[in-house]
């Protein structure tokens, strides 16, 4: 288990993390969310003592990492999948991180294979893509079979094949009883991943529950609408009072998403203008949606909406 107790940690006066506490439970998938410079790695390092917080803890099974010998044993992660010297093989990587653990030289062809890098385990990490990398980042983490995994954005660069992979080998972590935390910018990738959800933005706590539950927050309910006179009828929602209209893109030109007003009152304006429509549906609030909304105060570069 992760605990994490009114941690803060400043650079030069400025707060990355600000009286954080959330707790992480073995058994599941907590995926760890946040706008750039939310200070979600930031709150890995100092769970792993990379850093030292200002004030508060973060401790992994009631102790701080630091305190632990052969520490891959214990906590297993994934933080920068570039931070590993291009000149090794894949597998002098591993042994070496195996050796200063205490490990034996077997897990090294076993994490390989299991990664799907048991092919690759002779060529030189300089030549490796940035999926490759990853997996062998992962293979790190998993030297130890440690009870408590962390992930710093695992899946950026892997293929679709490899984002499933990796999404189903976080879940069977997960399932064998382990404390599994990923950090993630990816939206869509956590619905298919996370149970739990830990949200953070300028370094303090938003909200720390289900996924079910946070995705159930957004207020702004979607309503998608097909009609030939698509960008009409888009042109005569847009005037609507708290309406969000996405026009017909290019690939579609019959679609339309509209946000702020109930699918009645769309059928209704649709009906008085004589415009003919062949769906309207309304969509369930999503992760994205809940997501966007709550952090909207934290995000630190906000781009024009293009809606």
């Amino acid at each position: 288990m992760i605990e994490v107790t009114e941690l803060t940690k400043r650079f030069r006066g400025a707060a990355a993390v600000d009286g954080l506490s959330f707790t992480v439970r073995p058994g599941r998938v907590t995926g760890f969310l946040g706008p750039n410079g939310a200070g979600k790695s930031t709150t890995l390092r100092l769970l792993l003592g990379l850093n030292r917080p200002t004030s508060g803890s973060a401790t992994i099974e009631g102790r701080l990492f630091a305190g632990r010998p052969r520490g891959l044993r214990h906590v297993g992660a994934l933080l920068d999948a570039h931070d590993v010297h291009g000149g090794r093989t894949a597998r002098a990587h591993l042994t070496a991180l195996a050796l200063s653990n205490g490990l034996p030289r077997s897990r090294v062809p076993a994490v390989l294979e299991e990664v799907g890098l048991a092919s690759a385990a002779g060529r030189r990490i300089g030549g490796f893509s940035l999926g490759m990398r990853q997996r062998l980042g992962i293979a790190g983490a998993l030297l130890g079979d440690p009870p408590v995994l962390l992930f710093d954005e695992p899946v950026n660069g892997l293929d679709p094949e490899g984002v499933r992979w990796a999404r189903g080998l976080f879940g069977r972590l997960a399932a064998e009883g382990r404390t599994v935390l990923v950090s993630s910018h990816l939206m869509s990738e956590m619905e298919h991943t996370a149970e739990e959800l830990v949200v953070i933005g300028r370094g303090r706590l938003i909200a720390a529950e289900a996924l079910a539950t946070f995705a159930s927050r957004a207020t702004r309910q979607r309503v998608r609408v097909r009609s030939p006179q698509a960008r009409q009828l888009a042109g005569l929602l847009a005037k609507e009072d708290g309406a969000g209209v996405v026009p017909p893109p290019a690939s579609d030109p019959e679609a339309i998403e509209v946000t702020g007003l109930p699918a009645a009152r769309i059928g209704d304006l649709a009906a008085h203008h004589r415009i003919p429509v062949h769906e309207l549906s309304g969509r369930g609030s999503s992760l994205e949606d809940a997501f966007m909304e709550l952090v909207a105060d934290s995000v630190e570069y906000a781009a024009k909406d293009p809606r």
